[in-house]
Protein backbone atom coordinates (compact mmCIF):
# COMPACT_ATOMS: atom_id res chain seq x y z
CA UNK A 1 0.00 0.00 0.00
CA UNK A 2 1.41 3.46 -0.90
CA UNK A 3 2.73 5.37 2.11
CA UNK A 4 0.43 8.38 1.60
CA UNK A 5 -2.68 6.21 1.40
CA UNK A 6 -1.63 4.31 4.51
CA UNK A 7 -1.11 7.59 6.36
CA UNK A 8 -4.55 8.84 5.30
CA UNK A 9 -6.18 5.62 6.47
CA UNK A 10 -4.37 5.80 9.81
CA UNK A 11 -5.51 9.40 10.28
CA UNK A 12 -9.11 8.44 9.50
CA UNK A 13 -8.91 5.52 11.94
CA UNK A 14 -7.63 7.80 14.70
CA UNK A 15 -10.35 10.37 14.07
CA UNK A 16 -13.13 7.78 14.10
CA UNK A 17 -11.83 6.18 17.28
CA UNK A 18 -11.50 9.56 19.00
CA UNK A 19 -14.99 10.59 17.87
CA UNK A 20 -16.44 7.39 19.29
CA UNK A 21 -14.78 7.98 22.66
CA UNK A 22 -15.57 11.70 22.77
CA UNK A 23 -19.20 10.91 21.96
CA UNK A 24 -19.51 8.19 24.61
CA UNK A 25 -17.35 9.58 27.40
CA UNK A 26 -16.80 13.27 26.66
CA UNK A 27 -13.68 15.25 25.83
CA UNK A 28 -12.29 15.67 29.34
CA UNK A 29 -12.70 12.00 30.28
CA UNK A 30 -10.94 10.73 27.15
CA UNK A 31 -7.14 10.60 27.12
CA UNK A 32 -4.78 10.25 24.20
CA UNK A 33 -3.84 6.84 25.59
CA UNK A 34 -7.49 5.83 25.42
CA UNK A 35 -7.59 6.92 21.77
CA UNK A 36 -4.39 5.05 20.92
CA UNK A 37 -5.78 1.87 22.45
CA UNK A 38 -9.20 2.24 20.82
CA UNK A 39 -7.71 3.01 17.39
CA UNK A 40 -5.11 0.26 17.76
CA UNK A 41 -2.28 2.51 16.61
CA UNK A 42 0.99 3.59 18.19
CA UNK A 43 1.45 6.85 20.05
CA UNK A 44 3.95 7.82 17.38
CA UNK A 45 1.29 7.40 14.70
CA UNK A 46 -1.14 9.58 16.63
CA UNK A 47 1.42 12.33 17.26
CA UNK A 48 2.45 12.24 13.61
CA UNK A 49 -1.04 13.47 12.71
CA UNK A 50 -2.11 15.39 15.83
CA UNK A 51 0.10 17.36 18.21
CA UNK A 52 -2.53 17.53 20.96
CA UNK A 53 -5.98 16.27 21.90
CA UNK A 54 -7.43 19.69 21.10
CA UNK A 55 -6.17 19.40 17.51
CA UNK A 56 -7.92 16.08 17.20
CA UNK A 57 -11.15 17.53 18.59
CA UNK A 58 -10.94 20.41 16.15
CA UNK A 59 -10.45 18.01 13.23
CA UNK A 60 -13.63 16.20 14.25
CA UNK A 61 -15.58 19.45 14.47
CA UNK A 62 -14.30 20.43 11.02
CA UNK A 63 -15.53 17.13 9.58
CA UNK A 64 -18.90 17.60 11.26
CA UNK A 65 -19.21 21.10 9.83
CA UNK A 66 -18.15 19.93 6.37
CA UNK A 67 -20.71 17.13 6.41
CA UNK A 68 -23.47 19.53 7.48
CA UNK A 69 -22.61 21.97 4.70
CA UNK A 70 -22.56 19.16 2.15
CA UNK A 71 -25.97 17.89 3.28
CA UNK A 72 -27.41 21.38 3.01
CA UNK A 73 -25.90 21.92 -0.44
CA UNK A 74 -27.19 18.55 -1.69
CA UNK A 75 -30.74 19.25 -0.51
CA UNK A 76 -30.78 22.83 -1.79
CA UNK A 77 -29.62 21.60 -5.17
CA UNK A 78 -32.82 19.59 -5.60
CA UNK A 79 -35.07 22.63 -5.89
CA UNK A 80 -37.46 21.72 -3.07
CA UNK A 81 -39.77 24.34 -1.53
CA UNK A 82 -38.10 26.05 1.41
CA UNK A 83 -39.99 24.28 4.20
CA UNK A 84 -39.53 20.87 2.59
CA UNK A 85 -35.82 21.60 2.17
CA UNK A 86 -35.51 22.53 5.85
CA UNK A 87 -37.29 19.35 6.91
CA UNK A 88 -35.12 17.24 4.62
CA UNK A 89 -31.94 18.87 5.93
CA UNK A 90 -32.84 18.04 9.53
CA UNK A 91 -33.51 14.41 8.65
CA UNK A 92 -30.30 14.19 6.63
CA UNK A 93 -28.38 15.51 9.64
CA UNK A 94 -30.22 13.03 11.83
CA UNK A 95 -29.15 10.23 9.52
CA UNK A 96 -25.52 11.33 9.77
CA UNK A 97 -25.81 11.24 13.57
CA UNK A 98 -27.21 7.73 13.53
CA UNK A 99 -24.74 6.38 10.97
CA UNK A 100 -21.49 7.30 12.72
CA UNK A 101 -19.86 8.99 15.69
CA UNK A 102 -18.19 11.94 13.95
CA UNK A 103 -21.33 14.09 13.62
CA UNK A 104 -22.43 13.24 17.16
CA UNK A 105 -18.98 13.89 18.60
CA UNK A 106 -18.59 17.15 16.69
CA UNK A 107 -21.77 18.48 18.22
CA UNK A 108 -20.88 17.23 21.70
CA UNK A 109 -17.46 18.86 21.50
CA UNK A 110 -18.89 22.18 20.29
CA UNK A 111 -21.51 22.24 23.05
CA UNK A 112 -19.24 20.80 25.73
CA UNK A 113 -16.63 23.45 26.28
CA UNK A 114 -14.16 22.83 23.45
CA UNK A 115 -13.37 26.12 21.74
CA UNK A 116 -14.54 26.40 18.14
CA UNK A 117 -11.61 28.11 16.48
CA UNK A 118 -12.11 30.48 13.52
CA UNK A 119 -12.64 30.18 10.64
CA UNK A 120 -14.77 27.24 11.81
CA UNK A 121 -18.27 28.28 12.84
CA UNK A 122 -20.25 26.84 15.73
CA UNK A 123 -22.83 24.31 14.44
CA UNK A 124 -25.59 26.16 16.30
CA UNK A 125 -24.80 29.34 14.35
CA UNK A 126 -24.64 27.46 11.04
CA UNK A 127 -27.96 25.73 11.62
CA UNK A 128 -29.60 28.92 12.88
CA UNK A 129 -28.66 30.66 9.64
CA UNK A 130 -30.06 27.80 7.56
CA UNK A 131 -33.31 27.68 9.53
CA UNK A 132 -33.79 31.45 9.28
CA UNK A 133 -33.20 31.47 5.53
CA UNK A 134 -35.58 28.57 4.90
CA UNK A 135 -38.33 29.96 7.12
CA UNK A 136 -38.21 33.28 5.28
CA UNK A 137 -38.52 31.37 2.02
CA UNK A 138 -41.42 29.33 3.40
CA UNK A 139 -43.27 32.53 4.28
CA UNK A 140 -42.85 33.80 0.72
CA UNK A 141 -44.15 30.46 -0.55
CA UNK A 142 -47.16 30.58 1.82
CA UNK A 143 -46.14 27.36 3.56
CA UNK A 144 -45.73 29.15 6.89
CA UNK A 145 -47.95 31.75 8.55
CA UNK A 146 -46.69 35.23 7.57
CA UNK A 147 -46.97 36.67 11.07
CA UNK A 148 -44.46 34.39 12.79
CA UNK A 149 -41.35 35.74 14.51
CA UNK A 150 -38.78 34.13 12.21
CA UNK A 151 -35.82 34.66 14.53
CA UNK A 152 -37.67 33.19 17.51
CA UNK A 153 -38.90 30.18 15.54
CA UNK A 154 -35.49 29.50 14.01
CA UNK A 155 -33.85 29.73 17.44
CA UNK A 156 -36.44 27.42 19.00
CA UNK A 157 -36.11 24.92 16.15
CA UNK A 158 -32.34 24.71 16.48
CA UNK A 159 -32.54 24.53 20.28
CA UNK A 160 -35.02 21.66 19.96
CA UNK A 161 -32.88 19.89 17.37
CA UNK A 162 -29.60 20.29 19.28
CA UNK A 163 -31.12 19.83 22.72
CA UNK A 164 -32.65 16.49 21.84
CA UNK A 165 -29.22 15.22 20.93
CA UNK A 166 -27.40 16.69 23.92
CA UNK A 167 -29.87 15.75 26.65
CA UNK A 168 -30.94 12.46 25.12
CA UNK A 169 -27.41 11.11 24.68
CA UNK A 170 -27.12 9.32 28.05
CA UNK A 171 -30.81 8.42 28.27
CA UNK A 172 -31.76 6.63 25.05
CA UNK A 173 -30.15 4.91 22.06
CA UNK A 174 -29.03 6.91 19.06
CA UNK A 175 -31.51 4.97 16.92
CA UNK A 176 -34.22 6.99 18.67
CA UNK A 177 -33.10 10.23 16.97
CA UNK A 178 -35.29 9.90 13.83
CA UNK A 179 -38.38 9.59 16.04
CA UNK A 180 -37.34 12.67 18.02
CA UNK A 181 -36.89 14.64 14.79
CA UNK A 182 -40.37 13.56 13.71
CA UNK A 183 -41.84 14.64 17.04
CA UNK A 184 -40.19 18.03 16.66
CA UNK A 185 -41.69 18.53 13.24
CA UNK A 186 -45.16 17.37 14.27
CA UNK A 187 -45.22 20.18 16.82
CA UNK A 188 -43.74 22.80 14.51
CA UNK A 189 -45.92 21.98 11.52
CA UNK A 190 -49.09 22.27 13.58
CA UNK A 191 -47.95 25.64 14.91
CA UNK A 192 -46.48 27.16 11.76
CA UNK A 193 -48.19 25.74 8.68
CA UNK A 194 -51.65 26.73 7.42
CA UNK A 195 -54.19 23.97 7.99
CA UNK A 196 -54.72 23.08 4.33
CA UNK A 197 -50.97 22.53 3.81
CA UNK A 198 -50.29 20.49 6.92
CA UNK A 199 -51.16 17.01 5.56
CA UNK A 200 -48.45 17.21 2.90
CA UNK A 201 -45.74 18.08 5.39
CA UNK A 202 -46.90 15.68 8.09
CA UNK A 203 -46.83 12.92 5.50
CA UNK A 204 -43.36 13.99 4.36
CA UNK A 205 -42.03 13.83 7.91
CA UNK A 206 -43.35 10.32 8.45
CA UNK A 207 -41.85 9.16 5.14
CA UNK A 208 -38.45 10.65 5.91
CA UNK A 209 -38.41 9.01 9.33
CA UNK A 210 -39.07 5.62 7.73
CA UNK A 211 -36.36 6.22 5.13
CA UNK A 212 -33.76 7.05 7.77
CA UNK A 213 -34.76 4.08 9.93
CA UNK A 214 -34.61 1.72 6.94
CA UNK A 215 -31.26 3.06 5.73
CA UNK A 216 -29.53 2.54 9.05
Amino acid sequence: MPRQLRAEQTRATIITAAADLFDRHGYERTSLSDIVEHAQVTKGALYFHFAAKEDLAHAIMELQSRASRQVTSDVEGQGYPSLEALIRITFALTRLSVEGPITRAGLRLATGGVEVRPPLRHPFSEWLEIATRKLLGAIRESDVHPDIDVQAVAHSLVCFFVGTRVTGRPLEPVARLPRRTTEMWHLLIRGLVPVHRRPRYLSLVMRLEREVATAV
